[in-house]
């Protein structure tokens, strides 16, 4: 008989997953797009929080317009919300009793994140984990962010493992879609504000409303299946 052996990492999103940033993304998204006149909705920013700027402006702007502004806009965005927006983002519960509870299974954590590399240091400093994280990857260190693949391919090549020894833990349909295209099974949460049908649309497998319901499951999830 097969020896069946449990996952070998937990790759995790921040923002909607670990914090509850997407709102504050979402309104700094927005507002940038006001600022150099484009009539996006905040709920049509929203939809697309997931995605890195190499992705969400190209849903809003003509080629045309993105290289005439799109990178001034972007760092536009960035510093406002750095300024106005960071100092509000907050951890959902029980994400360091969580990634604890990851740790003590045997498994490693690692971040995917579409955020840039300043901010994601941040991220893990409000969220009370830098110390439980074995490494992080950040749209920073991939050409292109979620939904494309290439973050969950550079975690799994930094822990020499296949895909489907791994798990990832993601708030929208951009971390299934990704992490699938990586071989990567998914578990969703709600916390984000995407619908469970969403999210098992593109491909999520088990979904909990939020970080502490997942601790609170953790025996019965894929974190803690042998396969």
């Amino acid at each position: 008989m097969e020896d069946l052996e449990l996952p070998r990492a937990a790759i995790f999103d921040l923002d909607g997953t670990l914090l509850d940033s997407v709102d504050l993304h979402a309104i700094a998204w927005h507002e940038a797009m006001i600022e150099f006149g484009h009539d996006v909705s905040f709920e049509q920013a929203r939809s697309q929080i997931g995605k890195g700027g190499d992705k969400l402006i190209p849903v809003f702007l003509s080629a045309e317009q993105q290289r005439d502004h799109g990178k001034e806009m972007e760092e536009w965005r960035g510093n406002r919300f750095k300024t106005e927006y960071l100092p509000l983002v907050r951890p959902f519960s029980a994400v360091p009793d969580l990634l604890r509870r990851v740790r003590d299974t045997g498994l490693r954590v690692a971040i995917a994140s579409s955020a840039k590399k300043d901010e994601l240091d941040n991220y893990l400093d409000i969220a009370r984990i830098a110390d439980l994280v074995d490494l992080t990857t950040s749209s920073d260190d991939a050409e292109e962010s979620k939904p494309a693949p290439e973050i969950f391919e550079i975690v799994l090549k930094k822990l020499k493992i296949e895909g489907a020894d791994a798990v990832a833990i993601g708030d929208t349909p951009y971390d299934a879609e990704a992490a699938g295209k990586a071989n990567v099974r998914t578990i969703g949460v709600l916390c984000g504000g995407f619908q469970e049908s969403q999210l098992r649309q593109a491909g999520c497998l088990e979904i909990y409303p939020g970080p502490a319901a997942l601790f609170a499951c953790f025996d019965g999830s894929l974190l803690a299946k042998r396969t």
